[in-house]
């Protein structure tokens, strides 16, 4: 059964699908196809209304979004309970860091399109500013009581955002939070899926 994955290569939240279905063993079924989410005529908004990507389109015809349902689809595909724990408390916390993890690439990503998408002269300030404080926040908390550096849903999400702040350096997480600096490192080790996952920037 063949799966494609529509997005960007560069995605972070395509990243996650990507490093998912390595840790699950399923990336070999799994073919990427390009999406341009501001082109009007791509069929990505057809697939999902809300043109976001990434878009995993099933051979049945469906189409599934956004990353979060993807993860799921791709547990339950590989038996269950792989990267979504099946105790409660355990798949509590996993899809609750894996919402910290989203929040910090959703707020990185807004910055990075203020600076794409208005004139220098029209930058607001005060929403960059309201945008770094959630990440700030965020990695704060997780600096002080980082998760254990195993692949789920959670961890996978937040390698992904902690790798996108290093690519668009919305800010220097690396000086500030020396402990997440550690545990990238520890999960990169554990999960060489995060490394095969990279895709160099075009930009």
């Amino acid at each position: 059964m063949e799966l494609k994955l529509r997005s960007t290569p560069t995605s972070p939240f395509s990243r996650k699908v990507k490093i998912a279905a390595m840790v699950l063993g399923l990336d070999g079924r799994i073919v990427p196809e390009f999406a341009n989410p501001l082109k009007p005529d791509d069929t990505l908004r057809v697939q999902n209304p809300l043109g976001k990507m990434p878009v995993l389109l099933l051979p049945d015809g469906a189409a599934v979004y956004d990353s979060v349902v993807i993860l799921d689809y791709l547990d339950q595909l590989a038996g269950g309970g792989k990267i979504v724990p099946a105790d409660a408390v355990a798949r509590r916390d996993a899809l609750t860091l894996q919402a910290l993890g989203d929040g910090i690439m959703d707020a990185g990503i807004l910055i990075v399109y203020e600076g794409r998408h208005r004139p220098a002269e029209k930058h607001h300030v005060p929403w960059l500013d309201y945008q770094r404080g959630k990440i700030v926040r965020a990695l704060t908390a997780l600096n002080e009581k980082p998760p254990p550096a195993e692949p789920n849903v959670g961890t996978i999400a937040l390698a992904c955002a902690l790798g996108y702040l290093d690519w668009r350096k919305q800010v220097d997480w690396r000086a500030q939070f020396p402990t997440l600096v550690a545990w990238l490192d520890e999960f990169r080790a554990a999960v060489p899926a995060f490394d095969k996952s990279y895709a160099p920037p075009r930009d």
